[in-house]
């Protein structure tokens, strides 16, 4: 059976919202919590698009909070796969803010959600490739690359390093911490 491939496009989500007094936190800005519940929704929706199959979040790689996003702006997340593995996707999403009163718009938060596929028993589903169809879907691509491969170094030096080792114990004193060791 010949391998299906999908364009990104299949994959575009965008979803606009407009921030309300009940979404801030105790500053007055809207909360990060809340930001983060619209961020998995969207990151859902273009991973259960692009597969065909429900979709779980593996693991939320990146959230960067840029600027702060304020009651009565419109926030609009843009959402599409940028790279696929076997059952998994890594889905990137890009919020901007709008003053709906000037126009003007700031970019807000960049994330990466890591989304697998499922199927109807909820075992992992296979999803499609991932037709790559301009320069700009490519640097996407291979920067999810990188981040897979930061990934697996990771979790590579968590198995391997010592810890306990009298030379990590010792390297504490290099950083703003100090060893109590209680017996």
């Amino acid at each position: 059976m010949e391998r299906e491939y999908k364009k990104v496009q299949a994959s575009r989500v965008v979803l606009s919202q407009l921030m309300l007094p009940s979404h801030t936190n105790f500053s007055g800005k809207i909360h990060g919590g809340y930001l983060l519940s619209l961020l998995d929704q969207i990151a859902f929706a273009s991973a259960s698009k692009f597969s065909g199959h429900y979709c779980v979040t593996a693991s939320v790689d990146t959230v960067n909070f840029l600027n702060p996003i304020e009651v009565g702006e419109l926030v609009t997340l843009k959402a599409s796969v940028n790279y696929v593995g076997r059952t998994s996707m890594i889905v990137g999403i890009r919020v901007e803010a709008e003053n709906i009163r000037t126009g003007i718009k700031k970019h807000c938060n960049s994330s990466y959600f890591t989304m697998v596929a499922k199927d109807t028993l909820g075992n992992n589903a296979q999803v499609p490739g991932l037709l790559l169809s301009n320069l700009e879907e490519v640097r996407r691509f291979y920067n999810c690359v990188k981040q897979v491969a930061v990934r697996k170094e990771q979790d590579l030096h968590e198995v391997q390093f010592d810890y306990k080792s009298q030379e990590a114990l010792k390297n504490i004193e290099q950083y703003n911490a100090k060893l109590e060791l209680s017996t």
